[in-house]
């Protein structure tokens, strides 16, 4: 796909992942409607772009309220009239505590977050997808959405959740002009943990060879992810430690759960 002057939609661009997809897009000659919860956080991504900013959008708003994501993409045909590409990125996590800890009222949040924000953002903008010569749906789920992680139990199943739905619309639009993308990010340094009000040693978590794990910037996952746009690729790993688990999960899944397991129980005691 041809980036220079098509329109994204992308959520979670007031930060970590999502704002250095904006950021990529703009700079490859796309526009780009960033949307997320917070104002601050989308001004900060629209200083970043610089000048001209003509072709960002900024839309704050909560992706999980259906009656405001049905109306944004009317907002978003009015800033730049036509859409040209979908990337749900928003996401938040919660405690690390085993799922018997967890409310149900914690559990609902990430769902709500993670799958029905995503599921409303694509409902709405698939009609406007559809009408375009060529057009790119991405929705990012995570490693987590692999093998399970104790601690993280219902992320996990929020991320499959989206996993499955977006190969379900990898299934249903293999013969339209839409490439559907899925992506699945390792660790990568963003600010997730404030953001979903979590707080977490994560230095405690140890690889196998004894050292922490290797993160991936969120330039570099942004990165692969405008790469993933421009060639339609259908499957997007990001990190060693992502395709470490999916290699493993595949080969493997009850080993791969006992690794995970073993390596994540010092953070649940």
């Amino acid at each position: 796909m041809n980036l220079e002057n098509k329109v994204f939609v992308v959520t979670g661009a007031g930060n970590g992942i999502g704002r250095e997809v904006a950021l990529e897009l703009l700079r490859r000659g796309g526009h780009v409607a960033a949307v997320d919860l917070s104002p601050k956080g989308l001004a900060e991504t629209a200083s970043l772009a610089g000048a001209p900013t003509s072709g960002l959008s900024l839309h704050a708003m909560n992706i999980t309220e259906r009656g405001a994501v049905e109306a944004l993409p009317a907002r978003v045909l009015e800033e730049h009239s036509q859409i040209d590409g979908l990337v749900n990125v928003a996401g938040v996590i919660h405690r690390f505590v085993p799922i018997k800890e967890l409310s149900v009222e914690e559990i609902e949040r990430v769902m709500s977050v993670n799958f029905w924000g995503t599921l409303y953002m694509v409902k709405a903008f698939l009609p406007e997808l559809l009408q375009r010569p060529a057009a790119s749906l991405v929705n990012v789920s995570s490693m987590g959405g692999l093998v399970p992680s104790p601690g993280q139990g219902a992320y996990g199943a929020s991320k499959a959740a989206v996993k499955l739905f977006t190969e379900t619309l990898y299934a249903e639009l293999r013969d339209t002009n839409i490439k559907v993308t899925c992506v699945f990010p390792g660790s990568v340094g963003t600010d997730i943990l404030s953001n979903s009000g979590v707080t977490l040693d994560t230095s405690k978590i140890a690889a196998p060879n004894g050292k922490a794990p290797k993160m991936t910037s969120p330039q570099d996952a942004g990165g692969q992810i405008v790469n993933a746009i421009a060639s339609g690729a259908v499957r997007v790993l990001i990190g060693t430690d992502a395709r470490g688990v999916d290699r493993l999960g595949r080969l493997s899944p009850t080993r791969a759960i006992e690794i995970v397991a073993d390596r994540v129980k010092v953070l649940i005691g």
